[in-house]
């Protein structure tokens, strides 16, 4: 599949910006948001986003010594739960494009004790800086949809996975039907009040509410998948489809 082309117009939320715009755009989101980052998504979520998070991680079976990159993987907490698992033989690389949230991240894993067996990185998605066949599993939670090309990031997520290798995308999605109208009235309601009362931003959290609905919905992303190379791709929706874990191997 071809790369975007920069000169293309892309979506940031609902606003049709450059493509060459939207990483900038994206940082100040995150830049805004970077230390109460964890406090909001457990708001905004009632906590699930930890089960979520723990489903996926149950999903991802990784094994002592393997190899694993997190990316868009902002304060660690997939990081953390994947460094314990892998051990000291193992490594784990905590990766995300924005600073503010790295460093979050780094002051979480010191703050947990976990050294050693993880390095930070600051990285694109949309070209990673590692080796062909790098890691035994990737994973990006919440992450893939603010990327510009999003079919860039998948090939490069592919290219640097090895043979037998898994990648992990845990995003929001399509819902069922039957709850669409309250998840409406909560995403363009209620997210954006809580940004304003607990994070004093409004406009981050309703480029949130956006963003999700410009996002792929599960078929269509699992299409993406096949696109990039991947083989075996499913998917498991969770919450009634307002979140879905797609899955690929590398053969």
């Amino acid at each position: 599949m071809a790369e975007q082309d920069p000169d293309k117009p892309t979506h940031f939320g609902y606003r049709n910006v450059e493509s060459t715009e939207k990483a900038g755009l994206v940082r100040g989101v995150f830049d805004s948001v970077a230390t109460r980052y964890d406090l909001m998504n457990d708001l905004m979520s009632a906590g699930l986003h930890r089960l979520w998070k723990r489903y996926t991680i149950g999903q991802a079976a990784v094994r002592p010594g393997d190899v694993v990159l997190d990316l868009a993987g902002g304060t660690g907490d997939l990081a953390r739960a994947f460094a314990s698992r892998v051990g000291p033989e193992g490594h784990v690389v905590l990766a995300d494009i924005n600073a503010a949230m790295l460093e979050q991240g780094r002051k979480r894993l010191v703050d947990a004790g976990v050294a050693g067996n993880v390095t930070i990185a600051q990285v694109d998605a949309q070209n990673l800086p590692f080796a062909d066949g790098s890691f035994d599993c990737i994973t990006i939670a919440f992450g893939l949809r603010n990327v510009t090309d999003k079919d860039a990031a998948l090939r490069s997520m592919y290219g640097t996975l090895k043979p037998g290798g898994k990648s992990m995308i845990l995003e929001f999605s399509r819902p069922a039907q039957a709850i669409k109208p309250a998840y409406d009235l909560y995403s363009f309601k209620v997210l954006p009040a809580l940004g304003r009362l607990v994070a004093n931003d409004t406009e981050s959290y309703q480029y949130l509410a956006e963003s999700i609905r410009m996002h792929p919905d599960q078929a269509t992303l699992q299409s993406m998948m096949e696109d990039a190379g991947f083989e075996r791709c499913r998917y498991h929706n969770l919450a009634a489809g307002i979140v879905a874990l797609h899955i690929g191997y590398r053969v």
